[in-house]
C-alpha cells in the first residue's frame, strides 16, 4: 500500500463495499474483500490524520498574525 494514494484507496474501498452489498459472494470471497477493506479503511484514516495534523489556519488578531492548528479553530472564535 506504500504507493497507494488516498484517492485510489478510497476508490478501491467503494468497489469493495459495492461487492459486499451485492451479497452474492462466497464466504471466503467476502472475508477476503472485508479484510482488504479494513486495511484500506485504516490506510485512509491514517492519511486523513496526517493531513489534518498539517493543516494550519492563519488567524488575524488585530495587528498580530499567528498560526493555529486546524483543531484549535473552535477555541479562537
Amino acid at each position: 500500500m506504500q504507493d497507494l494514494t488516498f484517492e485510489k484507496a478510497l476508490e478501491k474501498l467503494e468497489i469493495i463495499v459495492e461487492e459486499l452489498e451485492k451479497g452474492d459472494l462466497s464466504l471466503d470471497e467476502a472475508l477476503k474483500f472485508y479484510e482488504e477493506g479494513v486495511g484500506l479503511s485504516r490506510f485512509c484514516s491514517q492519511k486523513l490524520e496526517e493531513v489534518e495534523s498539517r493543516i494550519e489556519m492563519i488567524v488575524s488578531e488585530g495587528s498580530e498574525t499567528k498560526k493555529v492548528p486546524f483543531k484549535g479553530l473552535e477555541e479562537v472564535e
